[in-house]
């Protein structure tokens, strides 16, 4: 596995969607994850608004963000329970998970193997699985719009080949033409 090629998440418990979200399902789509805390003044006052921004701006192309509730401080106050109020509370649309308690007890496990320092985080990952932002602490907006608008623009690649050169496009797949 390429050193940059994005760790699978490890998710508890899911919010805000019905199916469990893994990364190797969403590849071919640029992933954004947003790491918080609910006591994380950053995450409250900026993270978690840019990530629902962006979920409510993007969600009908080919981008997906996902929240990753990463607790490593005040266990016993951010609980799922809480979690669940916190993201009624704040509006929250896009989907949220619970990120795994490491064996220690301190560190999560998704924490841990992207090698994050804190909350917020924020992780972009193109749609061949390989991250190509990560950030600790206040992203910019103009900075993620720039991110995110020049990922959204490449275009896909099937079989190694940019979709530009691909011809015969339905729902099914689409069929490359030799030149």
């Amino acid at each position: 596995m390429p050193a940059n090629l994005a760790p699978e998440i490890a998710v508890s418990q899911w919010f805000n969607t019905k199916q469990p979200l893994t990364l190797e399902k969403l590849r071919g789509k640029i992933v954004i994850i947003h790491t918080f805390q609910m006591l994380c003044p950053g995450c409250v006052s900026h993270g978690t608004p840019q990530a629902e921004k962006l979920h409510q701006m993007f969600s009908g192309d080919d981008l997906r963000v996902i929240g990753l509730h990463t607790v490593f401080e005040h266990h016993a106050a951010m609980t799922p329970v809480s979690l669940e109020a916190f993201i009624h509370e704040y509006r929250l649309t896009f989907p949220i998970g619970v990120d795994e308690a490491g064996k220690d007890g301190d560190i999560p496990v998704t924490m841990e193997r992207y090698g994050m320092r804190g909350t917020p985080s924020f992780v972009v990952i193109d749609r061949d699985g390989v991250i190509c932002h990560h950030g600790f602490g206040q992203q910019e907006d103009m900075a993620v719009g720039a991110l995110v608008g020049s990922l959204l623009a490449e275009r896909p690649k099937i079989n190694g080949l940019s979709a530009s050169t691909a011809e015969g496009c339905s729902d099914i797949g689409c069929e490359v033409t030799s030149a």
